[in-house]
């Protein structure tokens, strides 16, 4: 069931069926607040984005995942990679219902998805972005080992770049 697994977590493929957890995570105005994403309209909207996204594990071969605990299976967020074409790299992601923050969870799914892309993808770099003001998101990429590249605009704000080649961690 799950692609990857961590000491807590379990990580898989999102499904149309997380339709209403995606649709209540992107409707707290918090979790998306640095994302540049609007929040979806309906549950049915949520379903035919995730049934839309699985065309991206078709043509990439991999993509975000949502992120469940291990001893509930309960859905508590996405994390993983996903192939960017405006910058022609593949950006580690994550986003988690508020109630988990400062839980060390983004990091330790992040972790297990960097390793994913080096040792099973083959990638050579990983990036992850951030606007400026996510002092949070920041500090999971730098705890990740990732080091800071540029700042760059992004959705219209200041934004951080940070990355992570094979090899360096």
């Amino acid at each position: 069931m799950y692609e990857l697994t961590t000491a807590r977590l379990g990580l898989r493929k999102m499904l149309p069926e997380d339709a209403a957890t995606f649709f209540a995570l992107n409707s707290d105005p918090e979790v998306i607040r640095y994302t540049g994403d609007d929040p979806f309209e309906s549950v049915e909207a949520a379903y035919t984005f995730l049934q839309a996204y699985q065309d991206v594990y078709q043509r990439e071969g991999y993509g975000r995942w949502s992120v469940c605990l291990l001893d509930t299976d309960e859905c508590v967020g996405w994390c993983g990679l996903r192939y960017q074409p405006d910058v022609q790299l593949t950006d580690l992601g994550y986003r988690f219902f508020r109630k988990w923050w400062g839980r060390g969870l983004a990091t330790e799914s992040g972790r297990a998805s960097l390793a994913y892309g080096f040792a099973q993808l083959a990638l050579p770099e990983i990036i992850a972005r951030a606007h400026v003001a996510n002092a949070a998101s920041i500090r999971v990429m730098e705890k990740l080992g990732m080091e800071y590249w540029k700042d760059e605009e992004m959705d219209g704000v200041p934004g951080r770049y940070y990355r992570l080649q094979r090899g360096e961690r």
